[in-house]
């Protein structure tokens, strides 16, 4: 170990590495896989066509510091490594933090850097504007210090899949590999938002799951449809309260999967491996009516905690799996009534919705969409609708004034057209 705690073979990897970095990281798009990442179930998820854009250059500060500015302007942020930045509560210096801290841990002290940063990504808005920064931020720091091109990176990321486990496991502050973690920020999520971030593809659908993470099909995204992203204006922050709120999900799942083991002898570190367990690799509404599920809805005692496993096996076993077809295939009835039922586990079960975004659901569905549904964490955020893309931009302008009009929305409510899009991409000239 060197004097700042990290391993000896991670020292002096600055010396070579390029003096500027700079990369452009989209937000994802969630179209089914509600909270079903961190409990290793399935998603069908993908990037979007905004983002978030870092770039760092080499400073004449100490070693181990940054500065940050955004051009949203407001004052610079001034961090140092494991030091306290006594920064309020919610402010998006946390997450730069937060990459500091665990990159020096891992690797070895950063070389001076100043970040500039640009989006075009809504903040809390459902589109894990956080996730896109904390990888952003991450790469051009890996890039900036050598790290990225280091042999302990390799051996333990070597590919885009790994990456998204290893930013997943900055946030959430677990151990990746034989990489330690750290305090993260306080969510306990999973790697959902920074595999759609990391491994999206432009017009395509990751259908993955997450116990082990892998991408099971790339599905192509209708070239007819387009998604029409409605913007509630209640913001999505996972801070405060708010955060109580989200962790209690993966808590309450935690909570039954560990009275699970404890009956059953099994070591099992995901609901989804203890599915498996009972009813192996079937998916579907067959499956989903195995009576081998009820031992596991047994040890759920509470009307809550039955709902949030019952959402989640729904969800991952059902809904992802006939969503993943319906847009294969183009189905408008299908993934419409998929993507319906999957809001409405939403709101009933998983009970993270809030009057602006079922509003918006509403409204869509009464405007004709394909299908709509809110996405991402909950509490506020967005909604997304899939509608033909010929009507497109004129559904998000009705879409957005009625919402305007018949519900008092918030004045910061917005919508845009847009596909699922290009994943991270280093930009040229650095």
């Amino acid at each position: 170990m060197n004097e700042h705690g990290t391993p000896a073979y991670a020292t002096n990897l600055g010396s070579s590495a390029p003096v500027r970095s700079a990369w452009r990281v989209p937000g994802r798009i969630e179209i089914l896989g509600k909270h079903t990442d961190y409990a290793g179930g399935r998603v069908l998820v993908g990037a979007v066509e905004r983002g978030v854009t870092v770039c760092a250059e080499r400073s004449n500060n100490a070693m181990g510091t940054l500065t940050a500015t955004t051009t949203a302007g407001g004052e610079p942020v001034s961090l140092t490594a494991n030091v306290n930045s006594a920064l309020p509560v919610g402010h998006w210096g946390h997450y730069l933090q937060t990459v500091l801290d665990r990159l020096t841990n891992n690797f070895c002290a950063s070389v001076p850097a100043s970040l500039t940063i640009t989006s075009d990504l809504p903040p809390a808005s459902g589109m894990s504007s956080s996730s896109a920064l904390v990888c952003a931020c991450a790469l051009a720091l890996a890039d900036l210090n050598g790290w990225s091109s280091s042999e302990v990176w390799k051996r333990n990321i070597p590919d885009r899949l790994s990456l998204a486990g290893y930013f997943a496991s900055v946030e959430n502050g677990r151990d990746w590999r034989e990489l330690p973690g750290t305090t993260g920020v306080g969510t306990q999520g999973g790697s959902e938002d920074h595999t759609g971030i990391l491994c999206g593809a432009r017009d395509k659908l990751l259908y993955a799951e997450f116990d082990p993470a892998q991408i099971l099909r790339l599905i192509t995204f209708p070239s007819q449809w387009s998604i029409v992203v409605g913007i509630s204006g209640v913001l999505a922050e996972k801070s405060g309260a708010a955060l109580a709120d989200y962790n209690r999900g993966p808590e309450t799942l935690q909570t039954v999967l560990a009275r699970w083991n404890e009956a059953s002898g099994r070591s099992d570190t995901t609901l989804a491996s203890a599915v498996r367990s009972l009813i192996g690799e079937a998916t579907g509404s067959e499956a989903m009516k195995d009576p081998q599920l009820k031992r596991l809805l047994n040890f759920t005692k509470s009307d809550y905690e039955r709902g949030r496993v019952e959402q989640f096996l729904i969800e991952s076993l059902v809904l992802v799996p006939a969503g993943a077809d319906a847009i294969a295939t183009a189905d408008a009835n299908a993934i419409g009534a998929i993507v319906n039922r999957s809001h409405s586990l939403a709101n009933e079960r998983l009970h993270n919705q809030v009057p602006a975004t079922n509003s918006m659901v509403s409204l869509a569905r009464d405007m004709g969409a394909i299908g709509a549904s809110a996405f991402g964490a909950g509490w506020g955020g967005s909604v997304y609708a899939i509608v033909p893309s010929t009507d497109a931009y004129a559904f998000a302008d009705e879409w957005i004034e009625r919402y305007r009009t018949e519900y008092d929305a918030l004045p910061s409510a917005s919508a845009f057209v847009t596909r699922p899009g290009d994943s991270a991409t280093q930009l040229e000239g650095n």
